[in-house]
């Protein structure tokens, strides 16, 4: 008996895992994908005629239709499911790329823009998906490696759009190539089963033992179009924030009640909209502050990169170009440093978080008083990294905060928090090139101070609320 229930376990694990690793390959063919489009976009519609001013108009588009839906396609789902929202998502942005590739005016552009703005969330639900196949404690780890598999189809999308754009009508090749590998992934995501019940293998041991016998401490996730549905998660109310260790509900975060695709859409929309509302109530508000400045600070980093290293040390583009590969190579290597660097710190994500945001506002500053290329380059080694870690600690603080069942609208609202910061960072940048060239990486370093002021705040009082959790738990056994 206790042998088929350990057999049974680890025909379950290895279904997950593989599932798990098809995700990593729609992670990695998304970005791949969209890289290849992204350069050629501004030349595209100077070709088709338009002026400077229209040209950021258009290109304004993508990024307003993506702060406004992000929150709202993430909380849509949790309430359907991620299997059908992520299929949703893939097809709407394959016609986008596809309309792109047909765009031979620039009324034709902006509506091809307006599918892949408003659907164009399929990393957010794949985070989403993943975060509900894993524990807590191997979502680092998992998150990670997510990270590194997208950002390697990040650098090597634009070398094979490149190539391509050297042929005669090598931006629409790119874009049809795009919409067929969003096709793709489509299909892949369709080969994942409607139903899969996952065991959650935190604090779970099999062993053969005849003496100690099978012990099992874990609650089981029943997982149905990548969603819970289990019937013991009621829509909360007012009360958002209650514990609970029965089987099938979900530990200190919201809890909620899903909502079948096949309802009506008034239902569905009803269910979004209190999803937000309780998120947007909650005091989930210094996670999201953290994450909009130090996104303005990263942000205001890269921001004038080509033109400061031409301006301080005479870097010819070219080099500078180079600089720029070497670390986003980093960057997405960095990605498999996340779970070690977790285990480390004992799964302590408040702690990390901080050292890595003080490690990120530390570099900052170093760059802006670099006396020298050689410099740079170091700065630029460990930034990537800081930078990678300092990401998936904050996604999984707020996945913590506010648990699993919330993952879509949380992640969501992560992103149109990102996104504010994607608006503001050029227009800081602007104002602050006014002055000096080392402008836009001294008001990251400010930032990231505030950034750091505000954990050091924070943190204490969040170990004070864990404390107070864990407490009412063992008093309720």
């Amino acid at each position: 008996m206790i042998n088929q229930k350990c057999s049974t376990l680890l025909l379950k694990d290895r279904r997950r895992r593989r599932i798990i690793k098809c995700i990593y390959v729609v992670g990695f063919m998304d970005l791949f994908g969209v890289s290849m489009i992204i350069p050629l976009l501004s030349h595209h519609v100077k070709a088709l005629g338009a002026s400077p001013t229209v040209a950021g108009i258009v290109g304004s588009t993508y990024g307003i239709l993506q702060l406004f839906s992000s929150t709202i396609v993430g909380s849509w789902s949790d309430v359907v499911g991620r299997r059908y929202s992520l299929l949703t998502c893939l097809q709407l942005s394959a016609l986008g790329y596809g309309l792109l590739g047909m765009s031979t005016s620039i009324a034709l552009f902006v509506l091809a823009r307006i599918p892949v703005g408003l659907f164009k969330h399929s990393l957010s639900i794949c985070r989403a998906l993943l975060s509900d196949l894993v524990s807590a404690s191997e979502r680092p780890l998992v998150m990670g490696h997510f990270n590194a598999a997208s950002s390697v189809g990040f650098i090597l999308g634009p070398v094979v759009g490149g190539y391509l754009t050297e042929h005669e009508g090598g931006f629409y090749t790119s874009s049809f190539t795009c919409a067929a590998i969003f096709i793709i992934n489509a299909g892949l995501v369709w080969m994942i089963p409607q139903s899969e019940t996952l065991a959650d293998r935190n604090d779970t041991v099999c062993r053969n033992d005849t003496s100690a016998g099978y012990h099992e401490n874990h609650f089981s996730k029943s997982v149905q179009n990548g969603s819970h549905t289990n019937s013991h998660h009621p829509l909360l109310t007012a009360e958002t924030q209650q514990e609970s260790t029965s089987p099938g509900k979900h530990q200190g975060g919201f809890r909620w009640r899903d909502v079948s695709f096949l309802q009506p859409v008034w239902k569905q929309l009803s269910s979004v909209g209190s999803r937000i509302h309780i998120v947007a109530s909650s005091d989930m508000w210094d996670l999201f502050l953290v994450r909009l400045l130090m996104a303005i600070a990263i942000m205001l980093y890269y921001s004038n990169f080509s033109l400061a290293m031409e301006e301080r040390f005479s870097l010819k583009p070219k080099m500078t170009g180079y600089l720029i590969s070497y670390s986003s190579t980093l960057g997405a290597l960095a990605g498999f440093l996340v779970g070690p660097v977790t285990q480390l710190y004992k799964n302590n994500m408040p702690a990390l978080l901080l050292h890595s945001t003080v490690l990120t506002c530390t570099l900052i500053f170093l760059y802006a008083a670099a006396p020298n290329v050689w410099q740079v380059l170091l700065t630029s080694t460990f930034f990537a990294i800081s930078t990678t870690i300092g990401r998936t600690c904050i996604t999984d603080l707020e996945l913590q905060r506010g648990g699993v069942q919330a993952s879509g609208t949380l992640i969501g609202a992560g992103q149109s928090v990102t996104a504010v910061g994607r608006i503001l960072a050029p227009l800081l940048s602007g104002l602050a090139q006014e002055f000096s060239p080392c402008g836009p990486p001294s008001l990251g370093v400010v930032l990231a101070l505030a950034a750091v002021a505000l954990l050091l705040i924070r943190i204490p009082k969040w170990d004070a609320r864990e404390m107070t959790k864990t407490a009412k738990l063992r008093n309720s056994k």
